[in-house]
């Protein structure tokens, strides 16, 4: 686990702008339109709605994504009662949480109230502002009666997560581990350490999943609740034990198959854990030092399933796999509460979402390759991209079905995918690539079948259904691969290029490419010995239309997949030339940038059919081309030899294409920004028009810009390199990589080979 200092946490909330969020406008403001709009006069309009009918504050505010964190500042983390204005940074916290992980709005409120009454009152008072209440930090016992009075009194979901969050994703956890090890919850005997808020409500949701209340025994800091104590309040007398033969920890766990720790450090000893029945359940879930260490557990008991707070442990118990998607659920239905079925829901969710095959992403994440449902793995990891979705559509079906939802959803997968493409998993234009290719799936061929992350990607294509692959690569190598990586080939079709059986195939391949290249000074002999190499051999299944697509790139030089390509599949007769590009998806619509990979100095010649390749591309996603030539010159402010380029292409293009709306030479600023364009520049075959396509001067000038958005993290997906003018489907892929973009490239070649072969039928057009 990584230490954090004083000195690192401070710098980190007080460097560059304090503390952890902040609010951005979703609305246009820059004219004064826009601000009449915003504000007065045109504001009065929806208050009239809402007035009218109050649940128009979903459909004109952004009360529907706004949940408030509240805390009175009682019960801190582990500090304690620090008071609500010290407790603001964890409340900020919070809300980055809620932000990243749900895509969930945040107001943080600080309320200087201990006496719950008051308290109540005020987040009573402020409820309208939100679609839901996550209270947070405070003590026990009044936080029971402040979220029960708070559910009673408001409409809108109201959650404890201290409570309720451990609870969800322990319960998913404790349903896990017991089918592990082949045990049924109502017969085991549980032990929690600790009566507070979080063990109290982590008890009630076990029973509610089949444990029994007599199998149950509570210790608090005093030793085990039992009927014969007097000093007991509400809350801890419900679960009083009948047994009077035990007082001690000690005498608790022994023989008990599940302990489950919301107390301090270091309270479980190595001989309780010996004294525990077969196969024990340890959730250790005191932070930041549990109540016994895992090292100290498993060296103990071997046979020990673990779960601790701890992210450098297997098995963490972490409340962000639960509140930001339970809160999302809630907030999509308009929900009027958070139920007891909202919370049931996500326990199911969150559980059966661990036996599910474990993502890429995640195994990348934690550099492990074979995360599967067992005693290591029965919580789904923090990172797994998938909870978003599996969870928060589980909550919201419980909350129609149960009766607190406004608002009812009829097409769940649509649903889903709306929330994937919320946080940036996914984008509509990846949905719509996956979705058409998965169509009319063709045979691609993977070269490098022998890299992890080119099997990985073939394997998960198919998985998608948009692609038959055809491995190349030694099949003995690519076995022992897939099977370290808990990866099957059933079904999947490898050649092995260099086996003696394929002899007579690279044979007839040379034979094909010497016919082809005979005038270049090829011999059958020099032929015959490139079949020998991946990217002849892949490129010749697809000329000899023995596979329909071709994949390779991840870490093969450009230079020299650009010469095979030229050799063994050509540039379609209409150019002279061939390119790549680059799409960036992104909150402000999707980008297309050419030349990204193949000419790397282009004259004016090569420019133009870049450009022409551009729009076709563009054409190709069902977008008409808006095409902007960049220079660091605007039309003519520079005579250098590089602006003139530009300027003859684009003179070029606009003589063979009159209707095309494509200009320049213009610096990428005016590009970007259509008022100052329009404004500056008014003749421009752009006017009035968003560019959604660039040309750049250069390869440096193209593979920096869209590199630098890449490594700068920036809120975009970028899809590429695709090909552009070959004649069959040919696609390379980035060095390095990750497995989404592979498949993010098979889906565009699997499209592309299927139009090709249309091409008799639909227009030339349509091909990249």
């Amino acid at each position: 686990m990584v230490k954090i200092t004083k000195e690192q946490a401070l710098a980190y909330h007080q460097s560059g702008r304090p503390g952890k969020i902040e609010v951005k406008p979703t609305k246009a403001y820059r004219t004064q339109t826009d601000l009449s709009l915003a504000y007065s006069p045109g504001v009065a309009y929806p208050c009239l709605e809402i007035q009218q009918n109050p649940e128009d504050a979903y459909k004109y505010t952004d009360k529907g994504n706004l949940v408030a964190v509240i805390s009175n500042g009682t019960a801190v983390l582990g500090l304690g009662d620090i008071g609500a204005m010290s407790g603001k940074p964890v409340m900020e916290g919070k809300g980055l949480l809620f932000k990243i992980y749900g895509g969930i709005d945040v107001f943080d409120i600080e309320v200087n109230e201990k006496d719950p009454e008051k308290f109540c009152e005020a987040v009573e008072r402020i409820a309208p502002t939100f679609g839901g209440i996550n209270l947070e930090d405070i003590k026990a016992p009044e936080c029971f009666y402040i979220e029960e009075r708070l559910k009673r009194t408001l409409d809108i979901p109201v959650m404890h997560d201290d409570q309720h969050g451990t609870a969800i994703i322990s319960a998913a956890g404790l349903k896990n581990a017991l089918e592990v090890i082949g045990k049924d919850i109502s017969k085991v005997r549980i032990v929690v350490n600790g009566a507070g808020a979080a063990a109290i409500s982590c008890t009630k949701l076990y029973m509610a999943i089949g444990a029994q209340k007599e199998n149950i025994v509570m210790l608090d800091s005093k030793g085990v609740i039992s009927v014969s104590r007097n000093d007991l309040n509400e809350q801890k007398r419900f679960f009083a034990t009948e047994r009077t033969d035990i007082h001690t920890l000690a005498e608790a766990v022994n023989g008990a198959d599940v302990f489950v720790g919301l107390s301090k450090g270091n309270v479980l000893s190595k001989d309780m854990v010996r004294s525990m029945a077969k196969d024990p359940v340890i959730f250790a879930l005191a932070n930041p030092v549990p109540e016994i260490s895992y090292e100290d557990a498993m060296d103990a008991r071997p046979d020990v399933l673990m779960s601790t707070g701890r992210t450098d442990y297997p098995n963490q118990i972490n409340n962000v796999i639960g509140f930001p998607y339970i809160f999302r659920g809630a907030l999509d239905v308009h929900a009027k509460a958070i139920n007891e079925q909202m919370k049931l829901a996500a326990v199911h969710a969150i559980a059966d979402l661990a036996k599910q095959p474990v993502p890429d992403v995640v195994n990348d994440v934690y550099k492990v390759n074979n995360l599967r449902f067992g005693r290591d793995y029965f919580i789904p990891k923090p990172v797994d991209p998938r909870l978003i979705s599996e969870v928060s559509a589980a909550v919201a079906q419980a909350a129609i079905e149960s009766g607190v939802a406004r608002k009812t959803i009829t097409d769940w997968n649509q649903y889903k995918n709306s929330l994937t493409v919320l946080l940036g998993q996914e984008t509509k234009l990846t949905q719509k690539l996956y979705a058409t290719a998965a169509t009319h799936p063709q045979r691609v061929v993977f070269a490098e079948a022998v890299h992890p992350t080119m099997l990985k990607a073939a394997i998960q294509a198919k998985a998608e259904g948009i692609c038959q692959p055809i491995l190349l690569g030694n099949d003995e190598v690519i076995a022992k691969l897939a099977k370290s990586l808990d990866l099957s080939l059933e079904g999947i079709e490898i050649v092995n290029l260099r086996h003696p059986s394929e002899q007579e195939r690279r044979e007839r391949y040379a034979r094909i490419l010497t016919e082809k290249r005979q005038r270049d000074g090829y011999t059958f002999q020099e032929a015959n010995d490139k079949m020998f190499e991946r990217n002849y051999f892949g490129m010749m299944m697809v000329e000899t239309g023995e596979a329909d697509a071709f994949i390779t790139g991840l870490y093969t030089k450009y230079s020299n997949t650009v010469k095979v390509v030229k050799e063994v599949i050509g540039i379609r007769p209409e150019y002279k030339h061939f390119g790549a590009m680059h799409i960036i998806n992104s909150p402000k619509g999707t980008l297309y940038i050419a030349d990204t990979l193949v000419n790397e100095n282009p004259d004016t010649d090569t420019l133009v059919d870049i450009g022409k390749l551009a729009a076709t591309a563009v054409r190709f996603f069902n977008e008409k081309p808006v095409i902007a030539m960049v220079s660091h010159s605007n039309f003519g402010s520079s005579q250098s030899d590089g602006a003139l380029k530009v300027k003859h292409a684009v003179e070029q293009l606009h003589q063979l294409y009159p209707d095309l709306p494509i200009d320049g030479e213009m610096q990428i600023g005016f590009a970007l920004d259509r008022e100052l364009r329009d404004e500056q520049y008014p003749f421009s075959r752009l006017a009035g028009r968003n560019v959604n396509t660039l040309v750049f001067p250069n390869l440096t000038s193209a593979r920096s810009s869209y590199k630098m958005l890449q490594m700068l993290g920036a809120d975009a997906e970028i899809i590429g390199p695709i090909q552009i003018g070959l004649n069959k489907a040919i696609h390379f892929v980035d060095f390095g990589a990750s497995v989404r973009d592979v498949v993010n490239t098979v889906a565009v070649a699997t499209i592309d080979a299927y139009v090709m072969k249309l091409k008799n039928r639909i227009s030339g057009t349509a091909k990249l």
